[in-house]
């Protein structure tokens, strides 16, 4: 079958970085094509090219065997090219309906006209013809929302969906209803560029894949005829030995306890102790309680009733804990909302590493003009340690990947120091190889007696890494049990029913 699309030798550059170097790739109709590569390969820099929100310096794309330009995001849209990015672009307060169809709207001597006739028809082609078209975007879960985007996308006839890591915020029911819905957009002879970087994904849903290293394409192929080590060495140029490095590091006495912590969303009471060097993973479902936790024991949410106590120190109410006491005491958090909460975007690299400790680097002791040197230096050494792309650490966040962002806000919570660190997704949106380094990083930190709590949905991750695990189901926390002891269908037998 000839293909629906055709890149060849795309190339673009910002300034003196080469982001692609001449890109090449084919999607034929009802084919899953992957696209596979680290942070700042270039994946996102060629689908912007794709939908047209940035032009290339060079290249041809053809479509449906003609060649064709794509100077706009609306030009894309008319060509039948949809981008679903990994941030939803929803307007929660208006309705499904609205949702659906905003942007292409029929109107008729000025009265915007009814397209609920189409709406169904899409929806059944979903699988979810009952839902609510009068309901508000923000009552509905992840999994529908990501649901519309799709919809949104077959409203305006896309042929060609590209989906940038569709499954990062979705919980396992939900990407499995995801799964089922691409492949009926296959059965419907519609292709779809599916970028992620959960391997295991890839390998399951993808028919073709195309591997970027360094803005160029240095694999391609079916699938079938491939392994996931070998996409692995493609996308890092390396073999990776040990996907979970072990790193030998002892427990100590405790270091943090909280006690019956009750919030809005743990109504039972949430009862911790964390050790010197001890990393504790916690699983649960999305919407379990797990984000909610942490957010308690920092100060970012308020908890009702409940005591904490840092580092030997006296037991105070939880209720009184705020974000800067809890960077006093020792605790950071890294948020699992990058976008809103991890990151101040328009800043620069720099300013959101030191953000939390800029007296450190002022000349009289916390007060004074800032040594801006010393500031750059300590920067420098967390990009290079995490190996952060980057054109220079004085560029703003925003210019970054998602991946690369993701490695600078985990840099600010290093930055800071403290004694016991809350990582809340810290691998969501990176990189297998990056997830290598966070992965050797976090046992680095056990061993330097700092104790960890490792929130994560993917279960791998946990048994590979932590020391304990305790899983969350309805605000109620388990106690926590060697790694060792779990399995993950243990860990999802008791997410899913709490015993």
């Amino acid at each position: 079958m000839e293909p629906l699309l055709r890149l060849q030798d795309i190339q673009k550059s910002f300034g003196a970085t080469r982001a692609l170097k001449g890109v090449s790739l084919a999607v034929r109709p009802g084919e899953i094509h992957a696209l596979i590569g680290e942070n700042g390969a270039g994946k996102s820099t060629l689908m912007k090219v794709l939908s047209g929100a940035i032009r290339a310096d060079g290249g041809r794309i053809e479509l449906r065997g003609r060649p064709c330009a794509i100077p706009s995001p609306a030009a894309g849209r008319r060509l039948g090219i949809a981008m679903i990015y990994q941030e939803l672009t929803l307007a929660p307060h208006l309705t499904v309906e609205e949702n659906l169809t905003l942007g292409i709207e029929r109107r008729r001597l000025g009265v915007v006209r009814s397209q609920r006739g189409k709406i169904r028809d899409v929806l059944a082609l979903l699988q979810h013809p009952g839902l609510p078209l009068d309901a508000p975007v923000r009552t509905l879960g992840m999994g529908l929302q990501q649901l519309i985007e799709i919809g949104r996308a077959l409203m305006s006839n896309a042929s060609i969906i590209i989906m940038d890591e569709p499954t990062s915020s979705l919980s396992a029911a939900d990407t499995k209803a995801l799964f089922t819905t691409m492949a009926r957009l296959k059965e419907a002879g519609i292709a779809i560029i599916y970028i992620s970087h959960f391997l295991e994904e890839v390998m399951r849903v993808s028919d073709t894949y195309t591997v970027l290293r360094d803005g160029e394409t240095v694999a391609s192929g079916t699938i079938s005829d491939t392994t996931m080590a070998a996409i692995i060495e493609a996308m890092v140029g390396r073999k990776l030995t040990e996907m979970f490095p072990a790193m030998a590091h002892d427990m100590g006495g405790p270091v943090f306890e909280a006690r019956n912590v009750h919030g809005l969303h743990l109504p039972h009471g949430v009862d911790l102790t964390l050790r010197a060097g001890e990393i504790l993973g916690i699983a649960g479902l999305v919407g379990a309680g797990r984000t909610e936790t942490v957010r308690a024991l920092f100060g970012l949410d308020r908890a009702r009733a409940g005591s904490l106590c840092v580092a030997h120190g006296r037991p105070c109410p939880v209720r009184r804990q705020r974000p800067r006491k809890a960077l006093r005491q020792g605790l950071d958090l890294l948020s699992e909302d990058r976008k809103d909460e991890g990151l101040a975007t328009a800043m620069t690299i720099t300013e959101n590493t030191t953000l939390a400790v800029l007296p450190r680097f002022a000349q009289a002791r916390g007060w004074g003009p800032l040594r801006l040197a010393r500031e750059r230096r300590a920067v420098w050494r967390w990009v290079d340690e995490l190996n952060i792309k980057c054109a220079g650490v004085d560029r703003p966040v925003d210019s970054l990947s998602g991946g690369n962002q993701q490695k600078v806000a985990l840099a600010r919570v290093l930055e800071n120091d403290g004694a016991v660190i809350l990582l809340d997704e810290p691998t969501r949106g990176v990189d297998v190889g990056s997830k290598v380094d966070i992965y050797r990083l976090i046992g680095r930190l056990a061993r330097e007696g700092k104790a960890v709590v490792f929130i994560s949905s993917y279960l791998p991750e946990l048994m590979g890494v932590c020391d304990t695990i305790a899983v969350m189901h309805r605000g109620k926390l388990s106690q926590p049990r060697p790694a060792c002891e779990w399995t993950e269908q243990e860990i999802m037998r008791v997410a899913v029913s709490g015993e």
